[in-house]
């Protein structure tokens, strides 16, 4: 495993995120912006248009207080298919405010997008220009943690909880001797972005959330992800998320998937739990549990 993938303790200018360089087909996401809490009421539009706006400022530069970019109009097509809606998400980014941990334990609360001149009459056609709130990219400029995201995934996910659980599990698929972690059921909600009030139950987020987000991920990802819900009593109270790095076989697989049209996808992949490979750990790591942490998206459903 490269040495850039993992969270630093050296603090240099050398290990800092924004001096990084993406790969062809990838983008760079700091931690800070995917351990969030506050960004529940953001769709999956909101949440592709904040990838692509944050791809294409992304270097030291994203990290400078007062700085403005500039994107063709062509290039947020993917996410948006007219400006009246490219416009509502633009308004959705910069009212959302977010709550964002710092190293030392502190907590921020920053808006997630600033200045633009969408709504200017006179701005250069086919063109948007934008910044990132000065706040956030103080934050920014020290970031050491991040995931390496893949674009053509990024773009095929049908469901806000895929993408922002895929995000959450590409920040540390790649730790040493890490393969889960454990959640509260509240933390998990905030991190896949469920809003409040809704999916109360266990059942209903696992029916609506959770299982269509693993089918996503486990048919498009190099890695594979399960959740385990775990109880307090008769009650489920939080969830155990696992990792897994897919073979060759199975990455060539993923692979073709995306390259095969949207339509249909999810009737090839739903319930085809045997043609998704299953992630390289047995049961004896995850003691507790009574039982297999499953392969697939298959999940008990418990209220």
């Amino acid at each position: 495993m490269s040495d850039t993938n993992r969270p630093n303790t050296n603090f240099s200018d050398a290990h800092r995120t924004l001096t990084l360089q993406p790969a062809m087909g990838e983008m760079i996401k700091p931690s800070e912006l995917i351990e969030i809490k506050g960004a529940s009421g953001l769709t999956l539009a909101d949440r592709r248009l904040y990838n692509i706006l944050l791809q294409q400022a992304f270097g030291p530069e994203l990290g400078e207080e007062g700085r403005r970019f500039e994107i063709a109009l062509s290039d947020l097509r993917d996410t948006h298919d007219s400006n009246d809606r490219l416009t509502q998400s633009i308004e959705s980014l910069m009212r959302t405010v977010v709550s964002i941990a710092r190293e030392d334990g502190s907590t921020d609360r920053v808006q997630l997008l600033g200045w633009n001149n969408l709504a200017d009459p006179k701005r250069a056609h086919g063109t948007l220009k934008y910044s990132i709130p000065p706040e956030l990219a103080v934050l920014l400029k020290d970031s050491r943690v991040f995931a390496k995201l893949e674009l053509e995934v990024l773009k095929a996910f049908s469901s806000k909880y895929a993408l922002a659980l895929y995000e959450a599990v590409s920040r540390r698929v790649r730790l040493k001797h890490v393969i889960m972690e454990s959640f509260t059921l509240e933390d998990f909600r905030e991190l896949i972005g469920v809003e409040e009030g809704k999916l109360k139950t266990f059942g209903n987020l696992n029916q609506y959330a959770i299982k269509p987000a693993l089918l996503e991920i486990n048919a498009l990802a190099y890695f594979n992800v399960t959740v385990a819900p775990t109880k307090t009593g008769r009650r489920v109270t939080g969830v155990i998320v696992g990792w897994g790095m897919k073979d060759i076989d199975a990455r060539k697989q993923a692979y073709a998937e995306l390259q095969r049209p949207k339509a249909g996808r999810k009737a090839r992949i739903d319930g085809s739990t045997e043609e998704i490979a299953k992630p390289g750990y047995q049961q004896d790591q995850f003691p507790g549990l009574g039982g297999s942490v499953p392969g697939g998206p298959v999940l008990e459903d418990l209220d």
